[in-house]
């Protein structure tokens, strides 16, 4: 990834994009490199550019194609992009939805500017970022459904790569925990990436969701 984090905004709303837009062109690492006022604009600008983004804040209620399409489908054919979900609603199920569909993190739209700073750069960072809310949610969804998913057994993973995977659910970037388990950061992609091959994980989102549905990572009630 660059130095400078390059953002596509998606949002109708033009009034709310341009406030996201000013407030992220003020830092000195982000670049916004694009913005759409629905899904459809934003797929047929990733279809016809090589120039792709880090990252994409995505509204989810747009028309023509609303942002929980237009994730599955840059999931599917741009799955290095990472997408912020942004919206209205923080229901359990909306949440649940779009961590299923890829997103990589979730904003609120009445977040504060730091919280989505933060989010832009843990993101950045670490490839998701997760509050203690989402978490939870994701949690929660995943024990409702753990009967039918869960195909964990202890040979499965080694034990470093369960160190790593604990680490990666505690959201520490790679040279935290390369410097924690005494490893190269080379080392830890080199885990990473076996973990996202043996747990079938599109993205470091998934490695958690396999984490906790599989109790390998207990969290807090």
């Amino acid at each position: 990834m660059n130095d400078v984090i390059q953002i596509i905004l998606v949002d109708d709303e033009i009034l709310f994009r341009k406030g996201i837009s000013f407030l992220l062109e003020r830092e000195t690492n982000i670049e916004i490199v694009f913005e759409a006022s629905n899904g459809d604009e934003l797929i047929s600008y990733l279809r016809s550019t090589k120039n792709h983004p880090d990252i994409i804040i995505m509204d989810l209620k747009m028309p023509i194609l609303n942002g929980v399409e237009a994730t599955k489908i840059i999931h599917k054919e741009f799955p290095e992009i990472k997408i912020i979900a942004l919206t209205s609603y923080d229901s359990k199920s909306f949440v649940a939805n779009m961590i299923d569909v890829g997103a990589v993190s979730y904003v609120i739209k009445n977040a504060t500017p730091q919280e989505l700073l933060t989010t832009v750069n843990e993101v950045a960072l670490k490839g998701f970022y997760y509050t203690e809310y989402v978490m939870k949610i994701i949690q929660t969804n995943i024990l409702n459904t753990r009967k039918t998913k869960s195909n964990f057994d202890s040979g499965f993973l080694s034990v470093r790569e369960l160190e790593v995977l604990k680490l990666i659910c505690y959201q520490k970037s790679t040279l935290e925990i390369a410097e924690q388990l005494f490893i190269s950061p080379r080392t830890v992609e080199g885990h990473r990436n076996n973990l996202l091959l043996k747990t079938e994980s599109r993205n470091i989102a998934g490695l958690v969701v396999y984490a906790v549905q599989n109790e390998i990572m207990p969290f807090e009630d």
